[in-house]
């Protein structure tokens, strides 16, 4: 057995922590002890028969750096074997990587039955772009299982969610809705860009695909925007097979800072999840804030089953203030310290106006539908001290 195959042999045993540091990586002859960003579009043959081998596929090898480079690659490699996956797909954004696994794996007459509790930007993709190609779109209630059994339809295959869900941090039963899908011969997708998998592994819960912002928790730093799938090698190759027709590819030197993001990402993530309850039992507390949604409180409706399958509750948490856009906006102005922006996973902490910006674009029916009120607030904490968060939202809450 070689070197590289006793390595491989010993990450294979590794925990999560190990793998963020050391899965995928293969030094090349230069020795290099960090990860190195192939920053190259193309790739020279040793011959025109080699050339034609690599397009064909009969020889495995780089080809163009659209579908298959060595550091995006080795993100790839890594982000999969730490959600135990068998294959991933890096993509250009976390939208991409949606677009990328319902253009591959859907079509005509198919149905999608959708969580009403995800992103405003995936409900725009589905209803406005996906449907029009035929594909069918229901949603449903993310937390009412008796709703996803009536949604089922003999031509649905894919249920689609985010949990914890973006923002009120609903909690889906992963593990009832796979039984759901297998039944239905359909694919349990979820989205957990929320937890990563420090927190929470949906394919050991029985989901088929995970897909993950990697703009958010993964890169950590608020840098660069990309997206991945990760599943069973069979699936990836066809989502693989649309990224190589349409392009929507991770650039090189996104993979290299989103490998550096995994090297910390539980310490990370435990910070974000400690802050984050912490700040949200405040919050809780408050004669301002009219109620607080975060599944590590124990009167979340979620908070049992945030319990069982999270080993955290995550860095995200949502709040109600009393009054309504108004006295929202007037709280996020008041902050000092926090960023007003959309983005979140970053180590600033970051508070928003979901109505007005990431779920912007939704009908006010499907805000109301999905709880996204004129007076939430969004807080995506990060790591800063606790004590001056808390003092920060105490501007907010003075302005009330």
């Amino acid at each position: 057995m070689s070197q590289q195959d006793e390595r491989l042999a010993v990450l294979a045993e590794a925990e999560l922590d190990t793998l963020a540091v050391r899965a995928g990586q293969q030094r090349t002859m230069e020795g290099e002890h960090s990860e190195p960003i192939f920053t190259t579009s193309s790739y020279v043959f040793a011959s025109a028969q080699q050339a034609a081998d690599r397009f064909s596929g009969d020889e495995e090898g780089n080809v163009y750096s659209r579908y298959t480079n060595p550091t995006v690659r080795t993100f790839e490699e890594r982000i999969a074997a730490m959600e135990g996956g068998e294959r991933a797909v890096a993509t250009s954004s976390g939208m991409a990587a949606i677009l990328s696994t319902c253009m591959a794996l859907l079509q005509k007459g198919d149905h999608i039955l959708c969580s009403q509790s995800v992103f405003g930007t995936t409900t725009v993709l589905l209803n406005k772009f996906l449907a029009r190609f035929g594909v069918e779109i229901s949603y449903v209630s993310a937390t009412d299982f008796s709703q996803w059994q009536a949604a089922m339809q003999d031509n649905t295959r894919m249920l689609l969610l985010e949990t914890p869900s973006n923002p009120l941090s609903e909690i889906i039963d992963i593990q009832q809705l796979a039984e759901l899908s297998r039944k239905g011969d359909a694919l349990l997708v979820v989205d957990n860009c929320f937890c990563t998998p420090a927190l929470q592994k949906p394919l050991e819960l029985g989901a088929d695909i995970v897909i993950h912002s990697a703009t958010k928790f993964l890169d950590g730093q608020g840098r660069c925007v990309g997206g991945v799938v990760i599943g069973k090698a069979e699936q990836m190759d066809e989502v693989l097979g649309f990224v190589r027709a349409a392009g929507p590819t991770m650039s090189p030197f996104n993979a290299w800072v989103f490998l550096k993001g995994l090297e910390t990402l539980r310490l990370r993530m435990d910070a974000h999840s400690k802050s984050a309850l912490e700040l949200a039992q405040w919050l809780d507390q408050q004669s301002a804030i009219e109620k607080v949604f975060y599944s590590g409180l124990e009167s979340h409706s979620g908070h049992l089953l945030a319990k069982k399958q999270q080993s955290a509750f995550g860095g995200v948490l949502s709040f109600r203030v009393k009054g309504g856009k108004e006295e929202a906006w007037r709280f996020i102005d008041a902050t000092r310290l926090v960023s007003i922006t959309a983005n979140l996973g970053d180590t600033k902490t970051t508070i928003v106006h979901p109505a007005t910006t990431t779920h912007g674009r939704l009908s006010q029916e499907a805000r109301q539908q999905s709880g996204i009120t004129d007076n939430l607030i969004r807080v995506a904490v990060g790591l800063e001290d606790i004590k001056d968060l808390k003092v920060d939202m105490q501007r907010g809450i003075d302005v009330l």
